[in-house]
């Protein structure tokens, strides 16, 4: 009996591939007809090529130069923070209780952060960080620390770090949480019952089972580290000087300060293709270590095969170890 072929399912699909081409091809295919032509306005383009994107990756032009050091910018403050939120919420989820009505408050108290706006946490940091009306810079300078995010770079660069680190270190610490969850409680009574120490309960139990959270938490985290925009916007606006300065705070003044809209295209396409290579490293070289982790892990028996053992009659139990 031949199979009935029914090729009108396709068209339940079809309202996704309109939304798809109408929110993201359509404008891809827009800054890449940019990023190819210069327009001195009137709403005339004249054909550039690709020398946009050589001007951007020349360190000796003006665009050049200020991207490769936003760009150093924008690494230098995602590393910070993945070294920072990463152990920090695994911490956290390590700590929080696993049963009782403790478990909620928890839940909520970190769930917290993540519900305020990117503008009204940049907004909050901006008025706490103030010296002269702000909670955090009225403390720090009479404790002698003279700290204005203002004017000094080093104090900007803390104050934005914190501020990320206070708003998304509840995200990996719910991730890993939820990682933790999922252990069965019959690991634990095992380790319990060798005696493993907490240390070795969480190198060969926890971590183990949190590796897709943690891949999961590491992915965002960078991406949202590496994109962000409105927090030190707001706080800082980029400076002291260019001091904070990231890429997307780069791209908006190419864009909108300068009206460059070639310039502005191609350094988005590169910033696009940067996070790309980047996210797909991570989730390689992650994804890679959990596969030989997991394949070392199964191969340790067969390795070292043990000599079977003789056969007792039944009803006779083994002595325990050191007990005559």
């Amino acid at each position: 009996m031949d199979k009935t072929i029914n090729q009108k399912a396709w068209f339940l699909v079809l309202p996704v591939f309109l939304v798809v081409a109408f929110s993201a091809v359509l404008p891809l295919m827009t800054v890449v007809n940019y990023s190819m032509q210069d327009t001195f306005g009137n709403n005339q383009f004249f054909w550039n090529g690709v020398g946009w994107f050589k001007e951007l990756l020349d360190p000796s032009t003006d665009l050049g130069g200020r991207f490769l050091a936003s760009l150093g910018r924008n690494l230098f403050f995602s590393a910070v923070i993945l070294a920072i939120e990463v152990p920090l919420g695994i911490i956290v989820a390590l700590s929080m209780p696993r049963e009782g009505w403790s478990v909620a408050a928890c839940l909520v108290i970190l769930a917290l952060p993540l519900l305020i706006p990117w503008n009204v946490v940049g907004t909050i940091w901006q008025i706490f960080g103030r010296p002269d009306i702000g909670l955090l810079g009225y403390v720090l300078n009479h404790l002698g620390f003279n700290y204005n995010y203002v004017s000094n770079e080093v104090d900007a660069w803390v104050t934005v770090i914190v501020m990320d680190v206070w708003h998304w270190t509840s995200l990996v610490a719910l991730l890993c949480y939820a990682g933790l969850k999922s252990i069965p409680d019959a690991y634990y009574q095992a380790a319990q019952i060798d005696g493993a120490s907490r240390w070795a309960v969480f190198k060969a139990i926890q971590l183990p089972k949190m590796n897709r959270v943690l891949l999961i938490a590491v992915l965002l985290r960078f991406m949202d580290s590496f994109m962000i925009y409105t927090e030190p916007f707001v706080v800082t606006g980029g400076g002291p000087g260019n001091s904070t300065t990231f890429v997307s705070i780069e791209l908006v003044k190419i864009a909108l300060g300068q009206f460059d809209l070639g310039k502005a295209a191609a350094l988005s396409l590169v910033y696009n293709l940067i996070i790309l290579i980047v996210c797909w490293v991570f989730y390689t070289v992650m994804t890679n270590a959990g596969t030989e982790r997991k394949a070392v892990a199964q191969g340790e028996p067969a390795a070292e095969p043990k000599a079977a053992a003789a056969p007792r009659p039944a009803g006779v139990l083994k002595p325990k170890e050191g007990v005559a």
